[in-house]
């Protein structure tokens, strides 16, 4: 069959058109247009923090966290990948208050650093905002194996290796997880498991008591 202008097509196809130029590269089904990406991440990160601190690891799936986000599981997967690089995003950004940990160790004399220290985790403990998400890293690295070595290997590439660089004695990095055990440990019983008369105890007291311990660990030779 021939077109009025010669060219000629088989019968009973229309001739092929192009598509209209909208001046947008095209996206692969669910993602979302480049503006609206960060607050999408973030949403995601928000949502999964609250899911993992609520339910813990093994409880939460990518699917759940998708829910709360208002997205669909395919736009986690594109950010983030798997649920444990999920995990660790989310508290990645979590635990970058607890980075600036090792500075408390350089700024004032040294006979008040194991003061320094307590004050400053326990300022993150205390405060609703950073509480939630470090419930949830605890929660979930206790329960899980998979959770507990994402949870380690932050801390000891970001908080604990830094730590021990600054502490000019033998054995550093002992010291340094010895004087983390004892605040960790202290959390935990406080905020998580809620052992009394710690979890209500004035955090003043509790300082007062534990900074003395941690100063031990890093500075007594």
């Amino acid at each position: 069959m021939t077109d009025a202008d010669g060219t000629s097509r088989r019968r009973g196809r229309p001739p092929r058109t192009e598509p209209a130029d909208t001046g947008e590269t095209a996206r692969r089904r669910g993602r979302p247009p480049r503006s609206e990406s960060a607050d999408t991440r973030d949403r995601i990160l928000a949502a999964a923090r609250e899911e993992f601190s609520e339910r813990g690891y093994d409880k939460t799936s990518v699917r759940g966290i998708a829910k709360a986000a208002g997205v669909d599981s395919a736009l986690v997967h594109h950010y983030f990948g798997t649920k444990e690089q999920v995990f660790e995003a989310a508290i990645e950004v979590a635990f970058a208050s607890a980075v600036s940990a090792p500075d408390a160790i350089a700024e004032g004399p040294l006979e008040g650093v194991g003061e320094r220290m307590a004050r400053f985790v326990f300022g993150i403990w205390e405060n609703p905002a950073t509480r939630t998400p470090l419930l949830a890293i605890l929660r979930s690295a206790v329960n899980n194996d998979t959770a507990a070595a994402v949870f380690r290997r932050l801390v000891a590439s970001q908080l604990l290796r830094r730590i021990a660089a600054q502490v000019d004695l033998p054995d550093p990095e002992l010291r340094a997880e010895l004087a983390a055990a004892q605040l960790v440990g202290c959390a935990m019983l406080r905020y998580v498991i809620k052992v009394e008369p710690l979890a209500s105890a004035d955090v003043e007291q509790i300082i007062a008591r534990v900074a003395p311990v941690v100063q031990g660990h890093l500075t007594v030779p």
